[in-house]
């Protein structure tokens, strides 16, 4: 439906009283976690609510006069307007942030290219999209001033469909504007606010829409304006689609022209948050925009905007981080980098390089990302040691453990992924504003639930859920052709009262989704015995290109379709949003199986947890942090395995170990009933799952170490560096000039120690030449042993000894050897982020 057509529709029954109050409920994306009004438009169109969960299809298809006479019911209009007022108070009222920094004009702008935050917006993939829209929800709950930007896709990511032999076939629908619940954002006087960026040779125009997620706001991008010539019409065609051509270009107007969308509407962020590197263009623009603000050149301009910059990466492997070629960037960077930033292309491919002056290194988005940021992280804590391997080649001479880059581990948004019958439980006994409590609250709450109450909650959960996968499998099975009588056969497998897996994920050769099938045999035996019986839900989809991938499902097809299985496992296709919300709130266990450690995080177990699903996953990501043997089990050795490991070794050792769990612990301990048949050692380690992790592991909890760990303090030191027109910049580039020209002169001799009792007493001779003695920090240093920390101590300037000398003593209580310190000298100012924007160290000779 086109913008005119949908303005038409819309005046048609605008004369309807109440319309307008549906449509301010249907074009909130808050409707797809506070359920509230799900029973107007399930009134209004039932078929089309269960297939949809889009309000506003509901509202735009749904006759006059069916609109009219459910408005006219007192009843029904009553509710419409609790429920507006309901939804203006909880987007108005003050929350966590106003109550806890009641003084701060924080603004944040969070960059993405997807978003999942409802299965009405199509834009999202997988775990990066998820991160993101369950991230802007929390900042929405918790009150923190955050913006989001994003594309707006035509066809999204592709929809899966499984043909007669189960192979996995790409489908791209349209994903008609109209249809979704977004508007065109609209100047003062009604234009439709569409903004120009410069290509090679070519304008192009950017159609700007804005999603309301409750009370923060999504503004996406589209090139799909008639304006532009064909080929960029289609540059927000497909989310991880195409080559690096157009790969770069997505990322040139989520970067470049998302930065300049804020500019226009008069948003000045004092945070730019990049998820994941394919946004870091906006580091550019930011520092263009400053350079235009205050007559700064670009040096200055990035030196004083990156201290509000935050990069937040979520790849494990190093081949994971988009490349381009030297050429590619100067081809679409060169007119920008020339007439906007004003440096030459050699500048700024140095930004993305490891070695700045080799031409034949790709430009890699990271290291753009991290050269532009004040902030580094990774999220989980296994994470954040894997990122600071990647990027140690950016910090040559400085220990692994010191790369900068932390880590926040990610968390779930968990009123977006509870099944009714767990917001019913969580609501009952710590009431609604339950996720916004302290831990210590729910933790207690959930304790006090009994065994009967937790086993009975849980029975409705796996029903539904069976229920879900029947009738979905039935339509699957027809639309793949199957016969009538294997599509009657959908609608009676599995039993609501068996132990039920699930399994869904991308399928990538990395998660291993076929380490179950390392032995099929064992696994039906698995799967049939009598006495104890299990069934399994597998779901997935591998990219268009992963040939490896798509073979793997072909691989479970195969399995599936022999006698026998296939009532006890079912592969339901076109994973999405709302099939992940069902599995996640029915299954008993979650599974995962990827090699450690290029599971980033893996945010999908964290989903089970609400619900009173446990967790059966390798110690990679999250569960490495969350794993204890009273809320699930753990699958590897928890060691790190390099690429050149045998890997197939590996392979069938975690095999073992999962087969051998499942059969020993798992299994067995389901079915250990009481005599009032709840089986209370499994209802127990449900109670300490949700209890313990739960609130942990909630997206409310990341939000806020976002917002105190990272956002406040880079708003506070891009202020300090952006005032007075960024004479802070200024002076720190002076100073960096200064000792560009002298740091390498600079000589350690080795320390000199005597130790008393267990006290060593160093001293060293160093020789600054003529720099600044305030400017170097001069330190004793010792890498960590016996799985402690690393020793890093200043050492005190004493006297001078000779021209340019200095004597620097320290003294340390340890019971280690004096010959395991070390001096070295690095850059020293307050406010620098060192090494993350110095990197230059000098170790005694």
């Amino acid at each position: 439906m086109t913008d005119a057509s949908r303005k038409g529709y819309q005046e048609d029954r605008r004369d309807i009283d109440g319309y307008s109050e549906l449509a301010e409920l249907a074009l909130d994306l808050r409707s797809s976690w506070n359920h509230a009004a799900d029973c107007i438009w399930q009134l209004l169109d039932p078929m089309l609510w269960d297939l949809t969960h889009n309000p506003w299809v509901i509202l735009q298809t749904v006759s006059r006069e069916n609109l009219k006479r459910h408005l006219a019911d007192p009843m029904c209009r009553a509710t419409v307007e609790q429920l507006v007022k309901a939804r203006r108070s909880a987007t108005t009222a003050p929350s966590w942030f106003q109550e806890a920094h009641p003084t701060s004009s924080l603004s944040v702008a969070y960059f993405s290219m997807e978003f999942m935050l409802s299965e009405a917006l199509p834009i999202y993939s997988g775990g990066l999209g998820n991160v993101a829209g369950d991230q802007l929800k929390a900042a929405g709950d918790l009150g923190v001033p955050v913006v989001g930007v994003g594309l707006l896709y035509q066809q999204g990511y592709f929809r899966q469909v499984l043909d007669p032999k189960g192979a996995q076939e790409a489908l791209y629908p349209y994903n008609d504007p109209g249809q979704l619940p977004i508007l065109p954002l609209r100047t003062k006087d009604g234009e439709w606010l569409r903004l120009q960026i410069d290509l090679p040779g070519h304008q192009i125009w950017l159609r700007v829409w804005q999603a309301q997620v409750g009370r923060t706001r999504l503004y996406l991008l589209d090139s799909n304006d008639a304006a532009n010539f064909p080929p960029y019409r289609g540059i927000t065609s497909e989310l991880y689609g195409g080559g690096p051509d157009l790969r770069i270009l997505q990322e040139l107007v989520l970067g470049i022209g998302g930065w300049r969308l804020l500019s226009i509407l008069g948003v000045e962020p004092d945070v730019c948050h990049l998820n994941e590197g394919h946004a870091a263009f906006a580091v550019l623009e930011r520092a263009h925009c400053f350079m235009m603000a205050n007559h700064q050149d670009f040096r200055t301009a990035l030196t004083a905007t990156r201290a509000g910059n935050l990069f937040t990466t979520h790849t494990a492997v190093a081949v994971g981080f988009d490349r381009f070629k030297p050429d590619l960037i100067a081809r679409h960077l060169a007119s920008y980098a020339r007439d906007h930033l004003d440096i030459g292309m050699e500048e700024l491919l140095a930004l993305g390089r490891q070695n700045p002056t080799d031409a034949a290194e790709d430009f890699n988005m990271a290291y753009l990302a991290i050269r532009g940021c004040g902030a580094v992280n990774g999220v989980s804590k296994l994470h954040g040691a894997v990122s600071r391997k990647l990027f140690t080649p950016l910090f040559p001479r400085w220990p692994v453990d010191e790369v900068p880059v932390a880590h926040v581990t990610n968390g779930v948004h968990m009123a977006s992924w509870d099944s009714a019958e767990a917001d019913a439980l969580w609501t009952g006994i710590c009431g609604k504003d339950r996720w916004l409590m302290a831990p210590e609250i729910l933790t207690r709450k959930i304790h006090q639930v009994s065994d009967a109450t937790l086993w009975e909650f849980r029975n409705a959960s796996r029903a539904s859920l069976v229920d879900y996968t029947r009738a979905h499998l039935s339509l699957q099975l027809a639309v793949s052709g199957k016969s009538a009588a294997v599509v009657a056969g959908g609608n009676k497998v599995f039993d609501p009262d068996v132990l039920t897996l699930g399994f869904a994920r991308r399928f990538a050769t990395y998660k291993r989704p076929n380490l179950l099938l390392h032995d099929p045999q064992r696994l039906i035996r698995i799967l049939s015995n009598a006495k104890y019986p299990v069934q399994l839900i597998m779901a997935g989809k591998a990219h268009p290109a992963d040939k490896p991938g798509q073979a793997l499902i072909q691989q479970w097809s195969s399995f599936i379709d022999q006698p026998g299985v296939r009532e006890r496992v079912v592969f339901l296709s076109d994973y999405d949003m709302l099939m992940t919300e069902r599995l996640v709130q029915g299954v008993d266990v979650w599974l995962n199986t990827p090699r450690r450690p290029w599971e980033a995080c893996g945010t999908s177990g964290m989903k089970v947890l609400v619900n009173g699903g446990l967790n059966l996953s390798e110690l990679d990501g999250w569960w490495a942090e969350a794993y204890a043997p009273d809320v699930g089990w753990a699958l590897g050795d928890g060691l790190d395995h390099g690429a050149d490991a045998d890997q197939d070794a590996l392979d069938a050792n975690d095999a073992e170990k999962l087969y051998k769990t499942l059969e020993n612990d798992v299994i067995p301990l389901f079915y250990n009933r009481n005599n009032d048949g709840i089986p209370c050692a499994w209802v127990g380690r449900i109670r300490e799952s949700m209890a313990q992790l739960t609130p942990r592991f909630s997206s409310v909890r990341a939000v806020r170490d976002y917002t105190e760990d990272y956002y406040l303090p880079a708003a506070a030191a891009y202020r300090t560096r952006a005032r007075d027109k960024g004479a802070a910049a200024v002076e720190m580039i002076n100073q960096r000039n200064i000792l560009d020209e002298g740091f390498d002169r600079i000589r350690i001799m080795p320390p000199r120690s005597e130790t008393e009792g267990g006290t060593h007493m160093f001293e060293v001779h160093v020789h600054l030449d003529d720099i600044e003695v305030d400017a170097i920090t001069i330190e004793l240093y010792a890498d960590a042993a016996d799985g402690g920390i690393a020793t890093r101590l200043a050492m005190q300037r004493g006297d001078k000894a000779g021209e340019g000398g200095y004597l620097y003593s320290a003294s340390v209580v340890t019971d280690r050897p004096a010959a395991d310190f070390t001096a070295r000298a690095l850059r020293c100012r307050k406010g620098l982020a060192i090494p993350l924007e110095d990197p230059r160290i000098m170790w005694q000779r």
